[in-house]
C-alpha cells in the first residue's frame, strides 16, 4: 500500500528562498573532544546561534511567507515555537496570541511578550494550553496554528537537513529529538531522500513517552501526566497528522532519563562550549545510553534550543 506523503522534498528544497536567512546555515563539525568520550564521530547541527536560540524560526518563516494570511493567529507552545512566532510575525505586523502552561520557562515567556505577542498562561502542561488555545481560535475567529500538523512547520525544519547532508554525506545515524515531530519528519523526509543509508534514530523523554508509544502503535495514543525537565519535547497528546507524517521514516525509538539529558547538558557545555536545553541534548544524552552500538560510527545529532533561564543554567550546568 502506497502512502500519500504530506511532506515533500521538492518543497524542502525550495524553502530556504522564503526563510529569514537569520536561521540558515547553521554552524555544523565534529566535535572531537565530546566524540573522544562517546566513542564515536559525533557531528553536532547547533541551531542556537539566532534571535530566538532554537529551530523553530525555520518552520515558523515558512509558514508565514507561505500558507499565512493577514487575519488573527493563535497557537500554543513550551516557549520556541512561540517565540519564532512571535518574531515572524512583529516583522510582518501580524497579530499574535500565544497560550503556554502556567509552569512555562519565564525566560521564554518573557521573549516572546518583548517580540509582541499577547501571551496567555492556561493549564497545567503544554497540551492543556493548546486546548485552550484551540478554543480561543473557534471563538474569536482566529487561525489556530499548529505545530506538527502544519506542513510548511515540518518542511521549514526539514532544511536542516538539506544542509546536514550537504557536508556530510557519509553519516550512519541520525539522533533527533522527538516532540511534536515537525524536526524530526522534515529532517528524516530529506535523509530518505538523500541519504538512505543513514539511520534515523528519534530520542523522547521517559517522563513523556505519549509520541514514542504513538509511532510504535503506528496511531496517536494519548499519554498521563508527563514528568520530565524537558519542556520542548513533552507531549502528552500526539498530533494525528504528526504520527501519520513519521510513518516509514524512523529506524529506531529510544528514551533518555532526565538525568542523562543534565548528564548531555553538561558534557556539552563542558567539550562544545554551548549551552542547550534539556531537549536540544536528547540525541547526546540518547548515546550516553548505547554509545557502545555505534562505536566508531559517524552520527550527528541537532542541537535544538538553548532557552535556559539563569537559575536552570546553574542548576543543571554550575554555571550563571
Amino acid at each position: 500500500m502506497t502512502t500519500t506523503r504530506r511532506i515533500l522534498l521538492d518543497r524542502i528544497e525550495a524553502a530556504p528562498r522564503l526563510i529569514d536567512p537569520v536561521f540558515l546555515a547553521s554552524p555544523q563539525y565534529a566535535c572531537e573532544p565530546l566524540s573522544d568520550e562517546l566513542g564515536v564521530r559525533l557531528v553536532l547541527k547547533v541551531e542556537t546561534l539566532n534571535p530566538i536560540r532554537s529551530f523553530k524560526g525555520r518552520g515558523a518563516e515558512l509558514f508565514l511567507t507561505r500558507d499565512a494570511d493577514d487575519g488573527q493567529l493563535v497557537c500554543a507552545s513550551a516557549g520556541n515555537f512561540g517565540q519564532a512566532m512571535a518574531y515572524g510575525c512583529r516583522s510582518r505586523a501580524l497579530p499574535l496570541t500565544v497560550f503556554a502552561a502556567a509552569s512555562a520557562n519565564p525566560l521564554k515567556v518573557e521573549r516572546m511578550r518583548a517580540m509582541g505577542a499577547d501571551v496567555r498562561l492556561s493549564g497545567d502542561d503544554f497540551d492543556a494550553a493548546k486546548a485552550a488555545a484551540r478554543a480561543h481560535a473557534a471563538a474569536r475567529g482566529g487561525r489556530f496554528v499548529e505545530d506538527g500538523r502544519e506542513v510548511a512547520i515540518s518542511e521549514g525544519a526539514g532544511t536542516i537537513g538539506l544542509e546536514l547532508v550537504a557536508a556530510e554525506p557519509e553519516l550512519d545515524a541520525v539522533f533527533l529529538p522527538l516532540g511534536n515531530g515537525a524536526l524530526l519528519a522534515g529532517v528524516a523526509t530529506v535523509l530518505r531522500a538523500r541519504l538512505p543509508s543513514a539511520r534515523v534514530v528519534a530520542v523522547a523523554a521517559r517522563g513523556a513517552p505519549a509520541m514514542l508509544r504513538s509511532l510504535e502503535a503506528g496511531r496517536p495514543l494519548a499519554g498521563g501526566p508527563v514528568d520530565t525537565i524537558a519542556d520542548g519535547i513533552a507531549v502528552r497528546v500526539p498530533v494525528p497528522e504528526a504520527v501519520a507524517d513519521l510513518a516509514g521514516l524512523v529506524d529506531e525509538l529510544r528514551l533518555v532519563d532526565d538525568d542523562d539529558l543534565v548528564r548531555a547538558m553538561r558534557l556539552l557545555h563542558r567539550h562544545a562550549g554551548v549551552v542547550v536545553e534539556p531537549a536540544g541534548a536528547a540525541g547526546v544524552a540518547a548515546l550516553l545510553g548505547g554509545a557502545d552500538a555505534w562505536l566508531g560510527a559517524r552520527v550527528a545529532t541537532v542541537l535544538c534550543g538553548a532557552n535556559v533561564t539563569p537559575e536552570q543554567a546553574r542548576g543543571w550546568l554550575g554555571v550563571g
